[in-house]
């Protein structure tokens, strides 16, 4: 039987609880060897006592016999009394200690007693009930601060409160059943669309699409469309299940346009946009972590889309804004065009005229000719150049959508 031991510990931030009297808890994303992640809830006297118990079981790593040979890393004593200001103080010292911790030869860092210390226990998965008049508050470590380990201590940070509008039913061990109107706190949000959140006692992986802000409909941290693009490469292959995905083989190089915060991204492929499951892409360029790799295993689906949601009840009158595959095409052609990428336009040289579009077109009687031209079509020296009149397809594929209503209607009439 393989053996199991600790791979990583992702230091969150720590839980201020008031049953059964206050008192403060760690939070520890512990991930192991088997590609598993759990949860635990660690108090900083329990740390320490496990530190000493260590200690004493590796008395020469400890530097007890020859202070040279420590390898096992310090820790402080814990204080009499435990403030909030003295616990966020310890987090980048803890965060250093678990990190030094599990780098440390086999023989310690996968023993059974720090196994034991790091596996999850009942508690950890049912907290101890709440006050009813008041909530735990958790207060979140910057992400950057805790994996870079860092002396600088970063300032508290409140989580983000989110409203579910329709009911979820989870489909894996790592999610929580979520019902329309509860309340979630988010601890981190994915790139994928699946966010770590906690619901009342409830902690676990839901969808973004089934979270929408209390302020209003709009993702305030959405970034707007960059018509540019980023060069990604499929990692798995999808088939569209809706007429505004694409459908993508392993191994393909797209460009990514608007990275939405649900998870599906809006890539383009040639000509063709459409959303596709940003889950399946791998930046070019980009060394994989392992990370990503733990988070495909563990959900090997990409999270529903809000167009997929049957009976969403928000609390917003007017929903979210959305922009059409229409608009997109529209504006990544017009991008194309401008910057002379546009992929059924041939390469200019320095001995080739400019040319119009419309030269190419079968019907090109009714390009008028230019002004000062003889009859035998020699152009006279001097004579300025009148360039063609638009069709009227051209002028509809470059038009603003508001004008392309306009026109629409007056067809109608």
């Amino acid at each position: 039987m393989e053996e199991t031991y600790v791979r990583h510990v992702e230091f969150l931030g720590f839980e201020k609880r008031f049953f059964p009297s206050q008192h403060y808890v760690y939070m520890l994303m512990v991930k192991w060897n088997n590609l598993s992640e759990k949860l635990i809830y660690r108090g900083y006297p329990e740390i320490y006592t496990f530190h000493k118990s260590l200690m004493e079981m590796f008395p020469i790593e400890a530097g007890d016999i020859d202070k040279k040979d420590r390898i096992i890393p310090a820790l402080p004593a814990p204080k009499w009394l435990d403030s909030q200001k003295s616990t966020e103080t310890r987090q980048s010292t803890l965060a250093e200690y678990c990190h030094s911790l599990i780098n440390l030869p086999p023989k310690i860092s996968h023993c059974q007693l720090v196994c034991n210390f790091f596996k999850v226990r009942p508690e950890d998965e049912n907290p101890p009930a709440q006050q009813p008049l008041k909530r735990n508050e958790n207060i979140v470590m910057s992400t950057d601060k805790a994996r870079g380990n860092t002396s600088e201590i970063s300032g508290p940070i409140i989580l983000e409160s989110y409203r579910v509008i329709a009911d979820y039913s989870k489909t894996s061990k790592y999610e929580i059943n979520l019902l329309t109107g509860d309340f979630v706190e988010i601890v981190e949000k994915s790139p994928n669309g699946w966010w770590f959140c906690q619901c009342d006692t409830k902690r676990g992986w839901v969808p973004a699409s089934y979270l929408e802000p209390l302020d209003g409909p709009e993702e305030p941290e959405e970034a707007d469309p960059n018509y540019a693009g980023e060069i990604y490469i499929t990692t798995k292959a999808y088939k569209a299940a809706q007429d505004d995905e694409l459908t993508l083989e392993t191994g393909e190089t797209i460009e990514v346009i608007h990275k939405l915060l649900d998870g599906w991204w809006v890539v383009r492929k040639g000509e063709e946009t459409g959303h596709f499951p940003s889950m399946f892409l791998h930046k070019t360029g980009e060394k994989k972590e392992m990370e990503s790799e733990e988070n495909v295993t563990r959900r090997q689906t990409p999270p529903p889309r809000r167009s997929t949601i049957r009976n969403a009840q928000s609390i917003h009158g007017k929903g979210r804004k959305g922009i059409s595959q229409n608009t997109y095409r529209r504006n990544s052609r017009r991008f194309l065009l401008q910057k002379g990428d546009w992929p059924n336009q041939p390469r200019k040289t320095s001995n080739d005229a400019p040319q119009s579009p419309l030269q190419e077109r079968k019907n090109g009687d009714n390009i008028p000719k230019p002004a000062g031209s003889s009859p035998g079509g020699e152009l006279k020296k001097g004579a300025p150049l009148i360039p063609p009149r638009p069709s009227p397809e051209l002028i509809m594929e470059r038009c603003t959508e508001n004008t392309c209503k306009k026109v629409s209607v007056r067809k109608s009439n």
